[in-house]
């Protein structure tokens, strides 16, 4: 009899309708790799898989900034791609188990408030939510996000009146929504070539990005640069690049960062602004109840401490790779009660 035992049996990967299906990870025994979306943690399994199955811009993100050569996604029956609010082309995966005869939703990174530079998050219900635990520890809470970008946006407008401007950013979904932001006070920034050539995928797929590029033909970037000015560049490159600005234009240069890890870390930055793509644990809550999801698997670095936290919000959780026969008697007629 096949039961939820044998669509999740602790070894990471998803066993459904006669497929394996690795999840954002490389696997071995993997018939395909779902990516969620491109973000460097997620690809892994790209080059390696046997079939990728992404939606049309994480192939385009990981094929020009990666190198792979993805032509084109594999199918999976009884399968849909929804919108998960993370960055551009990032999907949830929900899938109907023929067998069992429930669903199946595997959250990837997501974002409930809206984000500038992505599709707003679309719900679905599941019987089943592996979802993912980024953010697990119920005292971490993230302020709206129009409050943040008020906030950024003030602090820039009062620090370029003085010097240079510089972000430290991901280059690919974090950089793209702080140059909407900025473009909403008139400001255009100076970005990395990395961060120009995302941009233009994000342009391919309808989001008006201003910017400027010393690598871009006719950008207005050498004039912009004999003022004060905001630049965005990789978070890995922020101290070198504003100690050579500090040098090279006798300028005071003041460096921030955006990322939601700013509510858990100081980052040696003058300012630092959390502004998540993810979701808090309260969000995560609210998007639990929104899928009517009875069975809830924690999936990533963090699963056994969200499921923990999750058990004591009186939801019924236990981490994805948690082998299901390691379950208490008790989880396991939680379990099986469920369907």
């Amino acid at each position: 009899m096949h039961d939820l035992q044998d669509s999740i049996n602790g070894d990471q990967m998803l066993h459904v309708n006669g497929l394996n299906i690795a999840l954002d990870r490389k696997e071995s025994g993997a018939d395909l790799d779902f990516i969620s979306h491109a973000h460097s943690d997620h690809v892994a399994g790209a080059k390696s898989a046997k079939a990728v199955f992404a939606s049309t811009p994480t192939i385009e993100l990981m094929n020009s900034i990666y190198g792979t050569d993805i032509c084109d996604a594999s199918i999976i029956e009884n399968a849909e791609l929804i919108d998960s609010g993370h960055m551009l082309g990032s999907k949830q995966l929900l899938i109907n188990d023929e067998t069992l005869g429930m669903s199946i939703l595997y959250s990837g990174d997501f974002l409930l408030q809206e984000s500038t530079a992505a599709p707003r998050i679309a719900m679905k219900n599941a019987d089943v939510l592996i979802i993912d635990s980024t953010y697990p520890y119920p005292d971490i809470t993230f302020d709206e996000r129009e409050i943040v970008e008020a906030g950024l946006q003030e602090w820039t407008l009062n620090a370029l009146d003085s010097g240079i401007v510089l972000f430290g950013a991901y280059a690919m979904g974090k950089a793209q929504e702080l140059i909407k932001i900025l473009n909403m006070i008139d400001i255009i920034p100076v970005v990395s070539k990395k961060i120009s050539y995302i941009n233009k995928i994000y342009e391919k797929h309808g989001y008006a990005l201003k910017y400027a590029s010393a690598y871009d033909p006719n950008s207005e970037c050498e004039s912009m640069l004999c003022n004060n000015f905001v630049g965005i560049v990789e978070k890995r490159n922020l101290e070198s690049l504003a100690n050579m600005l500090g040098c090279l234009y006798s300028k005071r240069v003041f460096t921030a960062v955006a990322t939601g890890f700013a509510k858990i870390f100081r980052f040696g930055t003058d300012a630092q602004f959390a502004l998540s793509d993810h979701a808090d644990f309260s969000q995560s809550l609210e998007y639990i109840e929104q899928t009517g999801a009875k069975t809830i698997l924690t999936y990533g670095p963090n699963a056994k401490v969200f499921a923990h936290n999750l058990k004591y919000a009186s939801l019924n959780a236990r981490p994805f790779s948690e082998p299901y026969l390691q379950a208490s008697a008790e989880y396991k007629l939680a379990v099986t009660s469920s369907f």
